[in-house]
């Protein structure tokens, strides 16, 4: 009977929600699904830049339901085809207050550098610029656009750099807890914030090292674009925080005034009842009309943490992904089975995770050369550690000055808590059998003399497998390869001038390098590559609709012209490493 009553209730969950749930979801999907709109004959593109912007776009049809997330890719992409479109007149920029990723603000710059030479009007408008993250490279990309605004009583503080890091050792002694870790070698400075109360000299130096190297790039572009020496420009920046009308008497901006005024100048240039188009809608407006036949360069993205195996069980909902090793090789190996594709460009954005997911996604980029088919990384922000693991066997890579990559080393341990729940009345006791080795990653004590001697050698094997991976890569020598990992993190053009990295570039070098090394002597079309599950499975998951019933649901809303129905389902957030494991994983510098 109880078994008949759950089924019963199992039953009428089930109707409720496929009566109430997916006819919810049908008029949601309808409402924006008018289809869009064209592009009208005098229009200014406007890019928003003050939101969350991932590099990659969002695979996920629940986590951005509302409005679109906006990514590096797609403001690089849409601003290449507006380049080209009579329709487009000019473009406005709103620039973030609170700073980007370096390496996010070289690719938009070279995009808005690109877009300039079209002869069409650009503005950056600004509402200030605030020492919260990169603010140089921020201010870098607004020089990239030529005119920079910024409106009266607006405050410019780009005036340097920090990285600021939280160390926890003198916490976790007074409560008790103790942080076992082992590091390979002195760079990889993942966990030093358990273990230490303060910078080692080896994190000091690698930290400074990537922000002279991140400052001077902004200083040295910026400068070219404002027609300025480095040295002045530097100096002009650093004398501030500046009011905007500082700024405009130091050359550091063109113009003061207020956001409609930008418009007015605008919509004049652009002609008579010009109208402004949000980035993304015009991108919507932009269907590739181009021949799904004929040569073809597979892209292939990569975003998050690298995880082993699919997605599944992921949360359809989080905003955070993953790369997923099995999901990641499928759309690797369907490139290599594609006969149109000629070439791939691997777009990477990872700052590593799992040593054997990422083991398992260089191979698979191996199979792709030994098939024919060059591979070329295109590196965004990150592409360190297990980044850099599944990019070293690429046929090139290319990465913008700023990516953070490298990082060639290996991390593992645990957070004994045995001692600090003592204090507050909780014992942990264990029983277990077979080698000591077993109860090395227990929650309550701390690693013993023969199983931290055990998990180090283990460490080392890790440590020397990387470093055998990149030399066969990048074919340098072992001993060259070891001189530069221990874990240090590069930035591209650090990583340019050391050779592991070939090219400083943005996406479409890499496509153009790929299609160099294809052989292919005409235009080719770029064929994205799913490398993420399917959203119906997410939505079997979630409401016990079945994947045939959820693909029948999204053509219908495809065919009412609503792209999010061709949407694939999201990176699920990276967890963490499970005891006893080990970590490729570069630090995250908190700028």
């Amino acid at each position: 009977m109880k078994h008949f009553l759950l089924t019963m209730a199992g039953v009428f969950a089930g109707l409720l929600l496929f009566l109430v749930g997916v006819p919810f979801l049908l008029i949601v999907l309808a409402a924006g699904a008018s289809g869009p709109e064209p592009t009208p004959a005098r229009t200014v593109v406007e890019l928003d830049l003050r939101e969350v912007i991932t590099d990659q776009d969002s695979a996920n049809p629940f986590a951005s339901f509302g409005q679109p997330s906006l990514s590096v890719l797609k403001i690089v992409t849409t601003l290449r085809k507006a380049e080209t479109d009579d329709h487009v007149r000019g473009l406005l920029v709103r620039l973030p207050e609170a700073g980007m990723e370096p390496a996010m603000a070289d690719e938009i710059s070279d995009s808005l550098r690109r877009f300039r030479k079209t002869g069409k009007p650009v503005i950056v408008f600004s509402q200030g610029v605030y020492p919260a993250g990169a603010t140089p490279s921020t201010y870098m990309l607004a020089a990239a656009g030529g005119q920079v605004w910024m409106q009266p009583g607006a405050s410019l503080q780009a005036t340097g750099l920090v990285s600021e890091d939280i160390f926890l050792k003198r916490l976790f002694e007074r409560y008790g807890v103790r942080a076992e870790y082992e590091q390979r070698k002195e760079f990889k400075n993942a966990v030093n914030g358990y273990l230490q109360s303060d910078y080692t000299a080896a994190h000091r130096e690698a930290t400074r090292s990537m922000l002279e190297s991140i400052y001077g790039s902004a200083l040295n572009r910026a400068a070219a674009d404002r027609r300025q020496s480095p040295a002045t420009l530097k100096a002009a920046l650093e004398s501030g925080p500046l009011m905007a009308e500082e700024a405009l008497r130091l050359n550091l901006i063109d113009r003061v005034d207020y956001l409609d005024a930008a418009r007015k100048q605008l919509t004049d240039r652009a002609g008579k009842d010009a109208e402004f188009r949000d980035l993304r809608d015009y991108a919507r407006s932009q269907r590739d009309l181009k021949s799904l036949t004929g040569p073809a360069i597979a892209v292939v993205t990569a975003e998050g943490g690298i995880v082993t195996g699919g997605d599944g069980g992921a949360n359809p909902f989080a905003a955070e992904g993953a790369i997923y090793s099995d999901l990641l090789e499928n759309a690797l190996r369907a490139a290599i089975e594609d006969e149109d594709v000629r070439a791939i460009v691997l777009r990477v954005n990872s700052p590593g995770g799992s040593d054997t997911a990422s083991e398992q996604i260089r191979r698979a980029v191996e199979a792709a050369k030994a098939a024919g088919k060059p591979v070329v990384v295109s590196m965004g922000p990150y592409a360190a550690s297990g980044g850099y693991w599944i990019s070293s066997n690429a046929s090139a890579i290319v990465a913008q000055p700023t990516t953070l990559t490298g990082s060639i080393g290996v991390f593992g341990g645990k957070i004994a808590l045995g001692e600090a729940l003592a204090r507050v009345g909780v014992d942990l006791r264990q029983v277990g059998v077979g080698a000591d080795y077993a109860s090395a990653f227990s929650l309550g004590s701390g690693l013993t003399e023969s199983q931290r001697a055990a998990f180090g050698r283990w460490m080392d094997q890790i440590y020397a497998r990387f470093i055998g991976r990149v030399s066969e890569g990048r074919r340098l020598p072992v001993e060259r390869v070891e001189s530069l990992a221990k874990g240090r993190v590069w930035t591209g053009a650090q990583a340019r001038e050391l050779g592991l990295v070939d090219q400083i570039g943005g996406f479409y070098d890499a496509v153009d390098r790929a299609r160099a090394l294809s052989g292919v002597n005409q235009e080719m079309r770029l064929k994205w590559m799913a490398s993420e599950g399917s959203p119906f499975e997410a939505f079997e998951r979630l409401f016990g609709v079945s994947a045939a019933s959820a693909r029948t649901l999204a053509a219908s809303a495809w065919v009412l012209g609503d792209p999010r129905a061709q949407a694939l389902l999201d990176e699920m957030a990276w967890s963490r490493m499970p005891p006893g494991s080990a970590a490729v994983r570069a630090p995250a510098p908190a700028y």
